[in-house]
């Protein structure tokens, strides 16, 4: 595995946070695996389910054990409903078992799906075993922020505290990436007050789900699942 470097890489892998000790693929630009693990209620879920249409915020996670991953997800509670007025997910992913996973997500109050992996699949197909930690054999934390289609915009390591991202990194960014997959992040651009007009309502997120006859005033924007 490549040595753990702590500085912000820059040109291509500028979006890539506090160094890169992952699988060489999993890397801005790159397509994160559709994983399929059960989540705290015993239920398998595939990220891409759970993903849907909107952006994600993902985390790696060591475990209800460690201190800092109370930190971080503490933080990302208390800003859970801007996130999800924002239409955008979270899912965490830790290698606990069942019960432990359930008491980790209660105890940070998160809204949020959680999985357990404790095969750690997900460590050894990533090669993110932190192995200056043999008694709880975790992976080394990571959080990424993923476009639709889990391609991913940008990638954290969070091996030290420092490295994760603060609410306004994620904030910074989920404006990017929604600005380039919401087709109407800008109201003004050319063909959408037209395309509003004719009754095309592909480019509105939310209004392209509507139903009912033309010109109905009827909101069917997405909901937003814990």
């Amino acid at each position: 595995m490549a040595s753990v470097r702590y500085a912000v890489l820059v040109a291509s892998q500028r979006h890539v946070r506090g160094g890169h000790p992952v699988r060489s693929d999993i890397t801005p630009g790159g397509t994160f695996p559709d994983y399929a693990l059960p989540d705290h209620t015993g239920t398998v879920r595939t990220l891409s389910e759970l993903q849907g249409r909107d952006p994600l915020i993902l985390t790696l996670a060591r475990g209800h054990y460690c201190p800092k991953e109370h930190q971080q997800h503490l933080e990302l509670a208390a800003h859970y409903p801007k996130i999800a007025v924002a239409y955008t997910k979270i899912v965490t992913i830790s290698t606990d078992v069942h019960h432990t996973l359930q008491e980790f997500r209660n105890s940070v109050g998160a809204q949020w799906t959680f999985l357990s992996d404790p095969g750690r699949t997900i460590q050894k197909d990533l090669d993110i075993q932190e192995y200056t930690d043999p008694d709880n054999d975790p992976m080394i934390p990571h959080t990424l922020v993923l476009k639709t289609g889990l391609v991913i915009h940008s990638i954290y390591n969070g091996y030290w505290f420092w490295g994760r991202p603060s609410f306004y990194d994620l904030w910074h960014d989920l404006r990017a990436v929604t600005s380039q997959i919401r087709p109407d992040w800008d109201l003004s651009k050319p063909g959408l007050r037209e395309a509003w007009a004719s009754g095309d309502y592909s480019p509105f997120h939310g209004w392209d789900r509507r139903s009912g006859e033309p010109g109905a005033a009827r909101w069917m924007g997405p909901t937003v699942s814990p």
